[in-house]
């Protein structure tokens, strides 16, 4: 197949990009800053010739946006919001436009939409959605605000022919470096993973080869439309998650952080405690209920596979992909 993946040169794009060109799909890459084969300029606010690409694909790929790796402020909130919702947007009139449609376009989201909970799971069908909760900082609303916009900009977008699925995503962790696995193992081994303000909060996650598979069985089911949660049925809190991974590296000590130690850190790291406080419990209703099977379905086992490819050398930087040909 003809696979075009805007906003695809990050670490998410570049785990699918491995993956299905290995699989021998043509495999296209939408960014501002083409460098490699396979590669197209676009901006992700306007049409162009980029659309071509698009016309006569079979499968469109989105995961455009600004990094949520980075302080919340004002100006970056506003630049998450405004780098998905565009790209969304033109990436629907690039649809409606062509000539031979593609047949679905897996649009990226996130499993940040839900509400901040510890008393049960969310799936797509009994989910509570987020914004406004008591007792959570007020912009985590934007947040959920954002990732409501993103999937409202796809519903909306008018293409009667091209089956659309909004990728409610958990963190998908993967051996690359500069990932989010990366960064909790860098933690771990220096004996720094411990529970975060006291660790209760729900970690929801997915392996990059369970995260790939789970988009390949979404090319061909067409009974599957509108939100689907990629996160494995195993979601936990904190402090387990991370006892999991120092296990997995063998690290038997984690000293514990507090909140306000955890905003420090953000702050040096030029990130935002969200990511680390926010309970996110999310579950794969449609995925199970569609008859995927996970190979990697609980945290631990997952966090042995992933701390054993480091180990055996398969750490990958996502900005060195080599080249591909096109088909």
């Amino acid at each position: 197949m003809k696979i075009v993946i805007p906003g695809g040169t990050g670490q998410v794009g570049a785990i699918l990009r491995r993956a299905l060109a290995a699989a021998g799909h043509d495999v296209v890459i939408l960014t501002r800053r083409p460098v490699r084969e396979g590669e197209v300029r676009w901006d992700g606010e306007h049409l162009g010739p980029w659309g071509q690409e698009i016309d006569g694909s079979d499968v469109v790929i989105n995961l455009a946006g600004r990094s949520v790796s980075c302080r919340y402020t004002p100006a970056n909130l506003r630049a998450m919001m405004d780098s998905r919702v565009n790209s969304a947007r033109i990436v629907g009139e690039a649809i409606a436009a062509a000539a031979r449609p593609p047949r679905v376009w897996l649009q990226m989201s996130t499993a940040t939409v839900y509400a901040h909970r510890f008393d049960a799971p969310n799936d797509e069908a009994t989910g509570v959605i987020g914004g406004g909760e008591p007792g959570v900082p007020g912009y985590w609303a934007y947040s959920v605000e954002i990732a409501r916009n993103w999937e409202r900009a796809q519903e909306d977008a008018d293409t009667p022919g091209t089956r659309k699925v909004a990728l409610r995503s958990a963190m998908v962790m993967s051996p690359d470096r500069g990932g989010v696995l990366d960064v909790l193992l860098r933690l771990a081994r220096l004996g720094l993973g411990g529970p975060v303000a006291g660790g209760a909060q729900y970690v929801s996650w997915i392996h990059e080869r369970d995260f790939v598979r789970a988009v390949e069985f979404l090319f061909d089911r067409e009974d599957l439309a509108g939100p689907v949660n990629l996160a494995a049925p195993g979601p936990l809190p904190h402090r387990a998650f991370m006892r999991a991974l120092r296990a997995a590296c063998g690290m038997p000590v984690g000293l514990p952080a507090t909140r306000w130690m955890a905003e420090l850190g953000a702050f040096a790291l030029r990130s935002d405690t969200e990511l680390l406080l926010k309970s996110r419990r999310v579950v794969p209703g449609r995925l199970l209920e569609a008859g995927f099977a996970f190979e990697h379905a609980q945290w631990p086992q997952a966090a042995a596979d992933l701390v054993r490819q480091v180990r055996d050398g398969r750490r990958r930087d996502p900005r060195a992909v080599s080249q591909l040909n096109r088909a």
